[in-house]
């Protein structure tokens, strides 16, 4: 296998990232510098454009772990978290984070500037386990900071009814009346309004981009999957609707070329899991037996279209729908999302990654292969890994296991290898 841990893009719009990210790291210590309240909340929720209506700076400490990881951060902090009685068995983001805030945070590392210490911390009382004790331990690290502590009932999508909005939209308010109260600062409701509109256009554009997957040949393939950044960090900015414009316009034009990500496509995959953060090259293993991981289960928590007339409910709604589209979500409706996206994409293969970092979108990958199988004759194979923690990751048997899929693959297309 090779030694490259960076996926290689196709896409011109998508090599922007590197220095989307550091703008918005700088930015964040930027704000900080001048006295700019700046607040640590989970990343898929209604707050962050709460925030950028204020005028206050959004940090993502969730988000932070993958860009460690990517950057090979994490094993320093890892040992930090291991050494104050962390479990490897933790779900790596909840680990990362830990052990930078009381490691490399303490002692000053400025890796990509670093992150700028909380005013605020908004702790959950939702979304999955992990992302609850990150904040719990966040509070005792950072005991200046303003809390508040938000609840939204954990729903399945198809079961969220109007009481529980109106609870959401409760929610909602009492936090621009904390954030008022915390900072002196009043919401323009205008301003708001506008916000919101960014957000929902973002998602049409990242709904348009994702719609292009299920060309063939496919122009865009989850190689590319870090242009998802500006899904987390700016929604409700003008930065990603101007970023997403261009690599909407980038990929409508490799489709109407009919340029695909490689030249001949044969074997059309999806992955179903997070990514490997600190191996994405691995989205390119495949194609040298030319087979394009064409879609995965991560992209679809990302977008969630906004009723712009109405920003309040729209992000009481966002709130409530989003951790249950990933983590949050029965096993009969991963498996339906898993066949849905197979049938919508033409998929030939899916890669199951067995996450330990990650047991909620792990649990039910057994019925969703014999589903797979029984309902769309579609085959799987089970890839043993960790989305954070390259110790639980062997690319010898990733790579054994990869190329007998692809052989077998091959078999059943009547491909000759």
């Amino acid at each position: 296998m090779e030694k490259t841990k960076k996926s290689k893009k196709r896409l011109k719009t998508a090599k922007e990232l590197s220095s989307i990210v550091g703008e918005y790291y700088a930015e964040c210590l930027q704000a900080k510098n001048e006295g700019k309240p700046v607040g640590w909340m989970p990343p898929m929720n209604g707050a962050i454009e709460i925030f950028y209506a204020m005028d206050l700076q959004p940090v993502f400490p969730e988000n932070w772990s993958p860009v460690c990881a990517a950057f090979g951060l994490s094993p320093r902090n890892f040992e930090v978290a291991e050494n104050m009685g962390y479990s490897r068995d933790l779900c790596g983001y909840l680990r990362n984070i830990i052990g930078y805030v009381n490691g490399p945070m303490k002692e000053g590392d400025k890796t990509l500037g670093g992150l700028p210490e909380p005013d605020i911390l908004l702790t959950p009382g939702g979304g999955c386990n992990p992302v609850m004790k990150i904040f719990h331990a966040l509070e005792r690290r950072f005991p200046d900071a303003a809390v508040l502590r938000s609840d939204c009932p954990q729903v399945a999508v198809e079961d969220i009814e109007k009481a529980h909005i109106d609870y959401a939209m409760y929610e909602m308010k009492n936090l621009i009346q904390f954030l008022e109260e915390t900072t002196n600062r009043k919401m323009d409701y205008d301003r708001l309004k506008e916000v919101v509109s960014l957000s929902d256009k973002a998602c049409e554009l990242w709904d348009k981009i994702m719609s292009y997957r299920k060309y063939k040949p496919s122009p865009i393939s989850a190689a590319e999957i870090g242009i998802m950044f500006v899904m987390v960090t700016r929604q409700g900015t003008q930065i990603a609707v101007d970023f997403l414009t261009r690599v909407l316009e980038e990929v409508n034009e490799r489709a109407e070329r009919g340029v695909g990500v490689i030249e001949d496509e044969k074997i059309r995959l999806f992955w179903d899991n997070i990514p490997l953060w600190y191996n994405l090259g691995i989205f390119n293993y495949f194609e040298k037996m030319n087979g394009v991981v064409v879609a995965e289960t991560y992209s679809a928590a990302w977008s969630l279209r906004l009723n712009t007339e109405k920003p309040i409910e729209a992000l009481a709604i966002k709130s409530l729908q989003s951790y249950p589209l990933v983590s949050c979500v029965s096993i009969q409706k991963r498996m339906e999302m898993v066949l849905n996206a197979c049938r919508d994409y033409y998929i030939d293969g899916v890669i199951l990654h067995r996450n330990k970092s990650c047991a909620p979108i792990t649990l039910g990958q057994m019925d969703i292969q014999a589903a797979l199988l029984k309902e769309l004759d579609i085959p799987s194979v089970i890839i043993d890994a960790d989305h954070m923690d390259e110790r639980n990751f062997s690319p010898s048997q990733f790579q054994t296991r990869a190329d007998a899929f692809m052989e077998m693959l091959y078999e059943k297309k009547g491909y000759i290898l």
